[in-house]
């Protein structure tokens, strides 16, 4: 009979010093790497579009927006990731000299992808309510126009809201701002959205 054999695991350590000369990204937990899909023309422009408002509407604040090249640590579970986009406001913590790795984001955008969508909703967001400074949790669509805002309440507590159509707008507490959905979604061609796949 076989025995099971143990998956050699990597310590951060090495998953830092990996991934710090590696082409591509790679999310690391529990002492394994999980490679980071490509994404869509639409993808890409939703999180530029994003990050272009936040970052404009941000300039006269002590808050930063980065792009998905800033990998996130959360603390408490040991998840290092790279979020679409996040956002730090007042000091910023880093996890060592190479201000390569975030611990302190305020809000977490991830834009949705067929193949990511479970998990985004799922278990990444599990990790994300472990960051005690993160308040708001965006999860963006790429099929329509719809943006579901996770925001956290003083008694801990998440709630939903949603912001859907060009005309709409989203409201962010934690960075008192407001964006506009046709500023976010501009330029993004939608397919037609079906109820029921076709038979």
């Amino acid at each position: 009979m076989a025995l099971a054999q143990d998956v050699a695991r990597l310590s951060e350590a090495e998953y830092l010093r990996s991934e710090r000369l590696a082409d591509t990204r790679s999310e690391f937990f529990d002492g394994e790497l999980f490679a980071m899909a490509g994404g869509t023309r639409s993808h890409s422009l939703i999180q530029t579009n994003l990050l272009r408002e936040l970052s404009s509407r941000l300039k006269a604040t002590d808050c930063v927006a980065y792009n998905a090249d800033l990998r996130v640590k959360v603390e408490a579970t040991g998840l290092l990731t790279y979020p679409d986009v996040s956002v730090v406001c007042g000091e910023q913590r880093f996890l060592d000299e190479q201000e390569d790795t975030l611990l302190n984001p305020g809000v977490v955008v991830e834009v949705l992808s067929d193949s990511t969508e479970a998990y985004d909703r799922g278990k990444k967001f599990e990790n994300y309510r472990q960051i005690p400074t993160c308040r708001e949790y965006l999860l963006v669509s790429q099929k329509e126009p719809r943006i579901e805002q996770f925001i956290r309440q003083a008694n801990g507590e998440w709630t939903l809201k949603e912001a859907a159509g060009l005309s709409a707008e989203i409201k962010l507490p934690s960075l008192g701002i407001v964006l506009q959905l046709r500023e976010i979604f501009a330029k993004v061609q939608f397919a037609p959205v079906r109820l029921r796949p076709s038979t």
